[in-house]
């Protein structure tokens, strides 16, 4: 079966072949790669089957998962086109690799959070945990998707309190938007701009492995 995005993958080290791992999805943002992402689980490689997905858009100088038409207003076609290819892509990812399917998590930066949260609505309970770092859900999803019960789902989402590109204020509507359906959220602001800071990455990779470690 061929792989339905271009991804890189990094395994647990002294994989045993009778056993099942968990999975984390790295989702990059707007115009970048899934190479830079990596970085953000180099804590994480003994604990998870860790696969970094090329966005299917070209957008210089790299890759996209949609494109924009306006100010937090992503082209509707195109971003549902790239939310399947996402679910496409996990579905191909438990089929191939030794992943446990009750252990998804999805991690993204900015157009990667977007599609990150959009992504957990749409596939619901499946999704096990989400790091959305500076992202927002767009108000079409909310309004016209067929949100999925994540009551299960538990969520770490941080925005950067002087974020320039994604307003604060977004980051604290997706914390409240899947705390009333239900799901356990853990926010956390940073007095940052729209970037990933050593103390966030120190906290939401805790956070994964505490998560994780609850079952």
């Amino acid at each position: 079966m061929n792989a339905p995005m271009t991804y890189e993958v990094r395994k647990p080290t002294n994989i045993d072949p009778n056993k099942e791992y968990p999975a984390l999805f790295l989702l990059h943002g707007i115009g970048s790669n899934e190479r830079d992402m990596l970085s953000l689980a180099d804590d994480l490689e003994n604990h998870f089957f860790i696969f970094s997905i090329r966005g299917h858009l070209s957008q210089q100088p790299g890759y996209a998962f949609f494109t924009i038409q306006g100010y937090g207003k992503p082209h509707r076609e195109v971003f549902d086109q790239g939310i399947n290819q996402v679910n496409n892509f996990i579905d191909y990812a438990v089929e191939q690799y030794q992943v446990d399917s009750n252990f998804l998590y999805l991690l993204g930066f900015s157009q990667g959070a977007i599609v990150s949260m959009a992504t957990g609505l749409t596939l619901g309970n499946r999704i096990k945990g989400i790091v959305a770092l500076s992202g927002y859900i767009p108000a079409f999803v909310k309004e016209e998707y067929a949100i999925q019960p994540v009551d299960r789902v538990s969520l770490f989402i941080s925005h950067g309190e002087f974020d320039n590109i994604l307003p604060y204020e977004w980051g604290i509507e997706s914390y409240k938007y899947y705390s009333g359906l239900g799901s356990q959220v853990t926010f956390k602001a940073y007095q940052e701009g729209h970037l990933v800071s050593p103390v966030n990455k120190q906290d939401f990779t805790k956070w994964l492995l505490d998560d994780l470690n609850k079952n």
